[in-house]
This record gives C-alpha cells, sequence and structure tokens, in this order.
C-alpha cells in the first residue's frame, strides 16, 4: 500500500525540521512525513570555527532522531525521482510516498568532482575544506603547523552554502599567523569566482580594510578548475587580459606563477598557482535528484528548485513549496535565510489548504557573521537588494566582540534548542 502524507517534506536539515516543527506547532494534527536520509545532524556553521581550533567538530553533531517533531513520521530513505504531476515521489527503496502538499528541502550538493585532483588530496599535502565534517578539523592542523610560504583560499563561482566561509577562514588563519609572528612570512591568495569580496558596499568597505591589513592579494572572476596535491599546484581560469595578468604578477612573487594557456577568443587564461597551503570550496548545486525533476528551474543551470522569490510557492505546481539552500531565489544560502524563510512557508501552505492566496513575503533577508580576527566578528545582515537589515542598535559594519560571542556561543544553542524546534 502507497504511503500518503497531507504533507511531506524531504529533507529533515534546519529547513525541513524548522518548518515541520512550526506547522505542528500551528496544526498538531496534521499528517506530516519527513523523508531523510541520514541518522546524523550536523551544525555546520560552527565548521569554520572548527577549522580555526576553537570548536570540538564532535560537538557539531547529534542524532536526528532526537530532532523529528513529535507527531511527525521519519521515513528513512532518500528521494531518488519527484513525479508533481501525480503527487508523489519515488525513493531509493523504491517506495512510493504520495501527498496533499511537499515541501522541498534537501539543501546543497558540493560537487567535489567539479574541481580535478581534489578529492584525491582532501586531507593531505595541506589541502583542506571547511565544508566537510571529515576535514574541517585537518584546516586547523595545517594551520597550526604552517611555517610560512603561500597559502590559497578559494571560492567558486557557483552559489554556495554560507557565502563568507571561503574568507571567514582566511581571516582567522591570518590572524593566527600573525599572533605567532609569521604572517610577514605568508603569501596569501583569494581565488574567488565572485566579482568582490561581498555584495554589500556597506560590509565590504570593512573586510577591504581587512585584506590590506594581512595583505592579502584578491582574485576575483577566477574558478578554480584543478588542482594537484603532490606537486601543490592549483589551477584557475579567469577572463582577465594578458596586461591585467601582468599588473597582478608584478605585485607578488611571479616565480609561483605561470600562465598554462591561452583561448584568445573567449579571452580565457588559465593560470597555474604553486601553493604550501591550501582551503578549497567545492562547487555546489542543487541535488542531482532535483536537477532532473520537474521542479527544477529550467532556467538554471544548477538545477535549483523554481519558487517564487516572496511566497516561496513553486511556480507551476501550487501545492509544492521550497526554501533553504536549494531554491532559485536570489538570496544568499544561510541558516539566516533558512529562519526567515520558514514561517513564510508555514503561513502560506496552511493559507493554501485553506483555499486562500498565500500572504506572506520573504524579503531576501540573509545574515553572515563574519570573524575578522579571533574574538571580533562582523555580523552582516542584508535583504534581497543588498541593502543592509540591521538588527543591532549599532553599526553592524563595525567588528565587535559581542558578535564574536554570538557566533560561538549563543547561535549553537539557539539552533539546537529553538530553531530545530520550531520556537525561535
Amino acid at each position: 500500500m502507497q504511503e500518503h502524507f497531507q504533507i511531506l517534506i524531504v529533507g529533515g536539515g534546519n529547513a525541513g525540521l524548522s518548518v515541520t516543527s512550526q506547522l505542528l506547532r500551528k496544526k498538531s494534527n496534521l499528517k506530516t512525513g519527513i523523508i531523510e536520509p541520514s541518522e546524523k545532524h550536523y551544525y555546520q556553521p560552527a565548521w569554520t570555527l572548527v577549522g580555526a581550533g576553537i570548536y570540538d567538530i564532535n560537538k557539531t553533531r547529534r542524532k536526528e532522531k532526537d530532532y523529528i517533531p513529535k507527531n511527525s513520521t521519519w521515513i528513512i530513505d532518500s528521494v531518488t525521482e519527484f513525479v508533481p504531476a501525480e503527487n508523489k515521489v519515488i525513493c531509493k527503496s523504491g517506495k512510493e510516498i504520495s501527498y496533499q502538499y511537499l515541501v522541498v528541502s534537501p539543501g546543497i550538493q558540493l560537487d567535489w568532482d567539479k574541481i580535478k585532483g581534489l578529492e584525491e588530496t582532501l586531507g593531505k599535502n595541506n589541502v583542506s575544506s571547511n565544508y566537510s565534517f571529515e576535514f574541517a578539523p585537518k584546516t586547523w592542523e595545517f594551520i597550526e603547523n604552517f611555517k610560512g610560504g603561500t597559502a590559497v583560499f578559494t571560492n567558486p563561482s557557483t552559489p554556495i552554502k554560507c557565502g563568507g566561509a571561503p574568507h571567514k577562514i582566511m581571516y582567522l588563519a591570518c590572524d593566527y599567523w600573525r599572533k605567532k609572528g609569521i604572517l610577514d612570512k605568508c603569501d596569501v591568495h583569494y581565488i574567488s569566482g565572485g566579482s568582490g569580496i561581498f555584495g554589500v558596499p556597506e560590509y565590504a568597505e570593512t573586510l577591504k580594510e581587512v585584506l590590506k591589513k594581512y595583505k592579502i592579494q584578491t582574485h576575483f572572476g577566477a574558478n578554480v578548475t584543478a588542482i594537484d596535491g603532490p606537486t601543490k599546484t592549483i589551477e584557475y581560469e579567469t577572463k582577465d587580459t594578458d596586461e591585467t595578468i601582468k599588473q597582478s604578477l608584478s605585485t607578488i612573487d611571479a616565480s609561483c606563477y605561470a600562465i598554462v594557456s591561452t583561448d584568445d577568443k573567449a579571452e580565457t587564461k588559465t593560470v597555474s598557482m604553486q601553493f604550501d597551503l591550501c582551503h578549497v570550496v567545492p562547487p555546489q548545486s542543487a541535488p542531482d535528484f532535483i536537477k532532473k525533476s520537474p521542479l527544477a528551474d529550467p532556467n538554471s543551470p544548477l538545477g535549483f528548485v523554481e519558487v517564487d522569490k516572496f511566497t516561496l510557492q513553486h511556480s507551476r505546481f501550487p501545492n509544492v513549496f521550497a526554501l533553504g539552500d536549494c531554491i532559485n531565489a536570489p538570496a544568499s544560502k544561510t541558516g539566516a535565510a533558512i529562519r526567515k524563510q520558514a514561517p513564510v512557508v508555514v503561513t502560506n501552505l496552511l493559507s493554501v489548504m485553506d483555499g486562500k492566496a498565500p500572504v506572506e513575503k520573504y524579503d531576501g533577508y540573509s545574515a553572515c557573521p563574519i570573524p575578522t580576527e579571533y574574538g571580533k566578528l562582523m555580523l552582516a545582515e542584508f535583504d534581497y537588494d543588498n541593502k543592509p537589515k540591521m538588527t543591532f542598535p549599532f553599526d553592524q559594519a563595525k567588528p565587535r566582540w559581542t558578535m564574536w560571542i554570538l557566533k560561538t556561543k549563543i547561535l549553537p544553542w539557539l539552533y539546537w534548542n529553538k530553531i530545530l524546534k520550531g520556537t525561535a
């Protein structure tokens, strides 16, 4: 017999659990099911702190079963196919589950394989990534034991979860090396697919000063394509002209660079750089089972779920809502965004269930807590228009000790005790 739920939630991470908890707090008799294959739940925002040596990785992992809301059914399985025309999903086990309403929130996919050689060298050759439970502790090991040389931190050209994470660890590493007295021996590079250090001018100005303070050299519009651990070489593509690259090389130790190839027509250069330490952030996209589904935005090459960016209702299937890192809305993919999206989804879903139109609107709010050194943090809050939306009665573009406490102490407690339970 086919299982059926009034509301089926795909994904038991922050978004899925928050929405389910809030729904059941409003209507405890709803028949809800959560499809989530992992028996462990992770608080990933702390992995930057793990990589900086000030947080225990084991404190970021708990049992999923302890956070499944009461009165909800946990289906330990994974979705392989969406059939929205028939209001059902097909699972890896072969089980078909039908629904009246669907909430899609399985998160984002880490495409490690999109960088040639990355999977083979992760955790070795001084190459690590805080985007992995396994390798975040290695980041700290490599930073702590670094004696100087070329340190490279990367950021892909795709949207990623926690867009600030690629440079958060860079600032903390530089501060650690400064305190250790070796920063002047470190040649630090930030290779980013973005066009600048941050999209909100008010916060970007602060970060530009941080870059100057640590003498970090930036390479924007650059997409990492390959890494060779044994030879400690990283390659990236850039649209820079020959003259721009020459000017860039004239300000640094050009001996660690080589232009490998040139595509004159597209003016794309492949640049090779030697490194002694490298923190890599993988390209990211919608999970494959979403990419190939009718729910995917046909205009999104990365396959994100197509939603109205304000109501978070699917553009073509009115009984489907989505939130979190899997959606095509042009908002930063953060836990803070989910915290604002969840009540919008809950209110609008219940409204649709009552035969009414969605009424709540999500304004694109997101927040990015960016540590600029040990003990100081800038809390960047903003909306769809990249306008600051500051919560506190002071200038949040200035790094503060109080915001460091918020990040390291208060937010982890709120996550496990309030947010997942639908009370914050």
